[in-house]
């Protein structure tokens, strides 16, 4: 599983899917800060945070909660 974790810097919403992401003991994930990228930002600048799995090609959005997280990760 590749996780992306799309955010902002100074986002309070970011850092409480941080804390969610840590909560859940999720695999690895590569942060991506939208800022100051075009596409990113048209993209999920108003949406972020948001979690991708790159291999199914889905998302989830804030807001989520730990068992929503704990769905998308799967077993």
């Amino acid at each position: 599983m590749r996780l992306t974790l799309y955010q902002r810097d100074d986002c309070h919403l970011c850092d409480l899917a941080l804390g969610l992401l840590a909560e859940v003991r999720a695999p690895e994930f590569e942060s991506v800060f939208v800022d100051g990228d075009e596409a990113l930002e048209q993209r999920y600048g108003i949406r972020v945070p948001v979690l991708r799995d790159e291999d199914r090609g889905v998302e989830l959005e804030w807001p989520f909660d730990v068992a929503k997280l704990e769905r998308f990760l799967g077993p």
